[in-house]
């Protein structure tokens, strides 16, 4: 981070090497990381690093557990963790607000394991995504990539979470923590409060297990990519343990025109494991100091082509035309506490604490076509004159703003007889406490500076132009402090043999502040604030059928309800600041069956979303109203599992045929047309083969049909299938080799998109990871 987090880090790292190494060992000092700029850590080395303190820890660790007895809890650890790691099948979660059997959630959920995960190299949370059918990615203004869940925001609505607590602040978010990603689709507001309309994302982070294993991975790939992971995981005590997982990683090109370099370190140290009280304290810390293509322009077919008559450009994805100096840093810094109480019988309370640092630098700018006079012969660009001589201009979108959260949550699970019928009760109560503070550059006019961005020409990419960002002078525009909790109740019914019934009920409230600090446009002052203020209150239900006719076979019906604030994107405005929350419901029926050896399970779902109340402005008064209505109707299938002993798939299909603005208005895409980012088919397939002992083989799609961009009316980016491969060769239980080449033909297709813009999808990468455990 250019801007704040050496102090993030100087803070963070020294406290986890504390935890990870006994004082003998404490000659390998934190200040090795705290003071080298996170610019210069070179892979190797690091490394190296790892694994020398590792094997010391090892052998100390197995010095003083030569005499310890395995503890049942122990056999249960490994056996909760082969099926995420050894397999794509999953039949537990916890993005219920508890561990819960798939079975038992009358609604879609899909599973993305760590052998998932691992196996098509998915490092960042995006790439995992893609894994799952329905999701789409907006490339945003100001560079903020939203994420689309059957068509409904969830990013930035706040629908992502770690470990069940909102994960809200916009940042490159890695694996290298993550035991599997769980997303739960439809209204879902009765369990994590606002947002949830299209559903929500819960990243499972890996906890500390009562063994002693160690892992070390290093890839090697296409455009100099480096990327070295560690994962540690000591058993320290009878009933206590900790682990520690690192990463850094650095890329020339990313295959989609931006640069890489990042690293993080995350350790969770547990006491009590498997007892009566179970403690756990987790610290976590990612910066990234990463390149940014912020996005290409459309290109309009012919000189007399409309609006809704363009394409991409016929560029190859590493292109970049950004400047040299441009970058998006960020970081991202969490502490949590966690603490389980098991009361005698199934009940059992846990409550979690979280605090959060969140920092973001982004210096970047939109490339669009130039006005036709800077072209050449006068003629403005289309795909018939494009060529190398046609001349770009490079924005300046900068997005710099400070988050600050405090998270608190609690909640009690229970499963117990009363009234003649089996009950499986789940409350809780959860607290929030968001700030954020948004930051702008001063004109010259203002007392700043404004670097001067040259253009540049189609058959000139990664020129080396640079601009001194450092010159810019900033200032707070905006800032935001909201305060918010809710509590909740849900019992699970068992009513007669084969049929189980589901009721819930939140109550929500919020309190937000907005201030906004605007300066004349030709001086540095006065500073004119204007304070907005909005406090709201909700109700959300959930409601569900269960028929379990077999341990086999479980069929669901569901209803449930969402709603969405004006202070769900952290800003008011005099438009928006008296309206209303806009509510929704999602409604399902669907099927969850298992194959008659339980290692195959399909999910199958038919699905009707509809936003009841959205905000549209009202042209004459100026202000938001909740006039607006819009739905998505369709079905969806997941599979996974083995089909023999040696062959394994994995699936996730959704097909939207209806979605429609039911409802619109002035300034909103058009009332009686599709919305934006909802492909009519999208999806994933994967499947391994293990030829021998020794070489497994793998091969996937990742496909979507067109679909069209925000607000460009009338017309679609075309659809896309890239597939993708995988070799893995098992030398010994130690060591290993996997091959991957992702988009084996180069598809150029656009992975987010925007009004003006889009962001490319990454081209043909291939990348050799080696493996070692210890």
């Amino acid at each position: 981070m250019r801007r704040g987090a050496h102090a993030a880090c100087a803070l963070l790292f020294p406290m986890e090497a504390r935890l990870a190494y006994p004082p003998a060992q404490r000659n390998l000092s934190a200040q090795q990381f705290s003071h080298t700029p996170p610019s210069t850590i070179r892979l190797l080395p690091m490394a190296i690093l790892m694994l020398a303190a590792s094997l010391d820890v090892q052998a100390q660790a197995q010095d003083n557990s030569a005499d310890r007895s395995l503890a049942p809890v122990t056999v249960r650890e490994r056996a909760e963790t082969a099926e995420g790691k050894d397999s794509v099948r999953a039949t537990e979660t916890t993005i219920g607000k508890g561990k819960q059997k798939l079975r038992d959630i009358p609604q879609s959920v899909t599973v993305v394991t760590e052998r998932l995960i691992d196996d098509r190299n998915l490092d960042t949370v995006k790439e995992a995504l893609k894994n799952t059918a329905g999701v789409t990615f907006l490339a945003a203004e100001g560079g903020e990539e939203d994420i689309r869940l059957r068509g409904f925001a969830l990013q930035s609505t706040g629908d992502m979470f770690i470990d069940g607590m909102r994960d809200p602040a916009f940042y490159e978010r890695d694996t290298f923590n993550l035991d599997r990603m769980e997303v739960l689709r439809g209204s879902a507001s009765m369990l994590f409060g606002r947002g949830s309309t299209g559903g929500a994302v819960n990243q499972v982070s890996k906890a500390p297990r009562l063994i002693d294993a160690h892992q070390v991975d290093v890839t090697l790939g296409s455009h100099a990519y480096r990327r070295v992971t560690g994962d540690f995981n000591l058993h320290t005590g009878e009933n206590a343990a900790l682990r520690i997982n690192t990463m850094a990683t650095e890329a020339k090109n990313n295959g989609a025109g931006s640069s890489l370099d990042k690293n993080g370190i995350a350790g969770t140290y547990a006491w009590g494991i498997g007892t009566r009280d179970e403690f756990s304290l987790g610290l976590y810390h990612l910066n990234n100091n990463n390149g940014m293509n912020y996005g290409l322009p459309w290109i309009r077919r012919t000189a007399s082509s409309s609006a809704a008559d363009t394409t991409m450009l016929p560029l190859d994805p590493t292109a970049y035309y950004g400047m040299k100096s441009d970058y998006n840093d960020g970081s991202a810094s969490m502490a949590t506490l966690a603490h389980v109480h098991r009361f005698d019988g199934s009940a059992e309370l846990k409550t979690q604490l979280r605090a959060g640092k969140f920092e973001r630098d982004q210096r970047a700018g939109a490339i669009r076509l130039a006005a036709a006079e800077l072209q050449p012969g006068g003629v403005a660009a289309n795909l018939g004159n494009f060529g190398p001589n046609t001349v770009l201009r490079r924005g300046a979108n900068l997005k710099i703003q400070d988050m600050d959260t405090v998270h608190l949550q609690s909640d009690f699970s229970n499963k117990f007889e009363a009234l003649g019928v089996r009950h499986e009760l789940l409350t809780g109560a959860d607290f929030a406490h968001e700030k954020k503070q948004v930051y702008g550059a001063r004109s010259a006019a203002q007392g700043g500076a404004v670097p001067n961005k040259p253009t540049t020409t189609v058959g000139s990419p990664n020129d080396g132009a640079w601009a001194d960002e450092s010159s810019r002078v900033l200032r707070t525009t905006s800032d935001f402090d909201a305060k918010g909790w809710g509590m909740y109740a849900q019992d699970l019914v068992q009513v007669a043999p084969d049929w189980k019934l589901l009721g819930g009920l939140r109550y929500d409230s919020m309190d937000g502040s907005y201030n906004t600090y605007a300066i004349p446009n030709t001086a540095a002052g006065p500073v004119t604030t204007t304070a907005y203020r909005q406090k709201i209150s909700e109700w959300s239900k959930r409601l569900g059928v269960l028929y379990q006719p077999s341990p086999l076979q479980s069929y669901h019906f569901s209803y449930g309800t969402s709603f969405n604030t004006s202070g769900d994107t952290y800003s008011y405005s005099a438009a928006t600041v008296n309206t209303p929350p806009e509510s929704s419901r999602n409604i399902e029926i669907g099927a969850k069956i298992d194959s008659a050896d339980k290692r195959f399970t399909t999910r199958l779902a038919v699905f009707h979303s509809t936003k009841l109340h959205e905000r549209n402005t009202d042209p004459e008064l100026n202000i938001a109203v909740l006039s607006g209505k819009r739905h998505a109707a369709g079905a969806e299938i997941d599979f996974s599992g083995l089909l023999t002993s040696k062959w394994e798939v994995y699936g996730s299909y959704m097909w939207m045929p209806s979605a429609k603005i039911d409802i619109g208005a002035e300034g909103a895409e058009g009332q009686g047309t599709r919305p934006s980012l909802t492909p009519r088919h999208s999806g994933t397939v994967w499947t391994t083969y293990q030829i021998t002992p020794q070489l497994r083989v793998g091969g996937g799609l990742n496909f979507r049909s067109s679909q069209t961009p925000n607000r460009n009316p009338g017309w679609s980016a075309p659809g896309y299938v890239t597939g993708d491969l995988m070799a893995e060769y098992t030398i010994n239980e130690r060591y290993s080799l996997k091959a991957n080449l992702t988009n084996v033909t180069n598809k150029l297709y656009a992975d987010a998109l925007y009004t003006g813009h889009y962001i490319p999808g990454a081209g043909r990468l291939f990348q050799l990871t080696a493996t070692m455990k210890f």
